[in-house]
């Protein structure tokens, strides 16, 4: 397999939107994507309050489409999903996204909402390593997403459930209907299977992964940030995930959904085959990261992945899951985020330089004009 390019850049406030339309380019979004395409940002909302280092940051969501608009890519749009404890609609707003899609005129769609688009039975080209097992009755995709450019949006993180999450967990949400719960058991399987199925039906893949301020500890949502300074980018996704996997402390490799993809030939995991454009320090990094485990997740990895994941039938594709739902909401939102989320994020918008930033996307107007570099 050839080498991988991941570009990668220490960045700061001052210089980070443009910092993002530079990497674009790159880490080489011109050869990766389609322009006479529709290109898809599928940003991330893992918990509509705002909290460090958990969701896209708005100078990535900034950046990303200022890099694409300079290569010529203007027929951009937003595409969100919905999970069952997360709002969508309050999370554009809290997370200071909407002021971006407003300041540069991106149309919005919900893969939830039948007027945006529907779902329908794909049968993949690849061999299904657990997607097929898992919905024996068809997997379903959302017949939006074929034919267009996909780029994802997440952050470096540590996760309960995979131990970090990336660019491949990011299709998790896009691709897959409120049922995708059914495939935890089997989740790093399922990202693969997702990986194969986006390079068969989008006429191109990319990323941007946000590391300004990143977190460890038990993700996806309660987590302990860390101002780390660094943007990524990438048409691999295998390789951007195991790039951010080894910075933050793990053997990418060892994680079995960068080891299967590098196997399957969908990716590029090992980091000895990855070339770094910008800054290859990155690959003598070890932040020493940890994955830890809370009260909502912990509960989950003990039905998904214990002897208990004998129950999960009864559990989880009956009525009875709407109490692991309602529990989970209101221990992530009417307890861990008034009690102790809401200081941690409190203290890093007053001390953080990124807490600053955050502020000054509050309104679209707030947000500078920059000078188009359209070619």
């Amino acid at each position: 397999m050839a080498k991988a390019k991941v570009a990668v850049l220490r960045t700061t406030p001052a210089t980070v939107v443009e910092d993002y339309r530079r990497l674009v380019e790159m880490a080489g979004a011109e050869k990766a994507l389609d322009k006479n395409a529709t290109t898809i940002l599928k940003d991330n909302i893992t918990w509509h309050f705002a909290y460090p280092g958990v969701n896209t940051t708005p100078w990535q969501l900034e950046g990303t489409i200022l890099g694409l608009k300079d290569l010529g890519f203007t027929d951009l749009v937003d595409v969100h999903n919905h999970t069952v404890v997360t709002d969508p609609f309050k999370g554009e707003v809290n997370l200071h996204f909407k002021s971006v899609y407003e300041k540069y005129k991106i149309p919005r769609k919900f893969n939830f909402r039948e007027e945006d688009m529907k779902w329908e039975i794909y049968k993949p080209k690849a061999t299904m390593h657990a997607l097929h097992k898992v919905f024996p009755d068809g997997i379903r995709i959302p017949d939006y997403f074929q034919g267009k450019n996909i780029v994802q949006l997440p952050t470096m993180k540590t996760h309960t459930y995979t131990t970090y999450t990336g660019a491949m967990k990011n299709a998790f949400g896009g691709l897959l209907s409120f049922r995708r719960h059914y495939t935890h058991t089997w989740i790093h399987e399922t990202l693969v299977d997702l990986l194969a199925i986006s390079k068969e039906i989008h006429s191109g893949i990319f990323a941007t992964m946000d590391g300004a301020t990143a977190a460890d500890g038990p993700g996806p949502r309660t987590v302990r940030p860390h101002d780390k300074n660094v943007i990524l980018a990438s048409p691999d996704w295998t390789a951007i995930d195991a790039v951010a996997a080894k910075t933050m402390g793990f053997d990418p490799m060892q994680i079995p959904c960068i080891r299967i993809a590098h196997d399957d030939g969908l990716g590029v995991g090992d980091p000895r085959e990855i070339e770094i454009v910008g800054d290859a320090s990155i690959l003598n990094e070890n932040w020493h990261f940890e994955v830890g485990a809370n009260f909502a997740t912990g509960v989950g990895t003990a039905l998904w992945h214990s002897p208990l994941k004998v129950f999960q039938k009864l559990l989880f594709h009956t009525p009875i899951v709407h109490i692991f739902v309602m529990a989970s909401a209101v221990y992530h939102d009417q307890v861990h985020y008034p009690t102790w989320g809401r200081p941690i994020f409190d203290k890093w918008l007053a001390e953080s330089p990124w807490g600053e930033l955050f502020k000054q996307y509050a309104s679209a107007d707030q947000i500078p004009d920059r000078p188009s570099k359209a070619r």
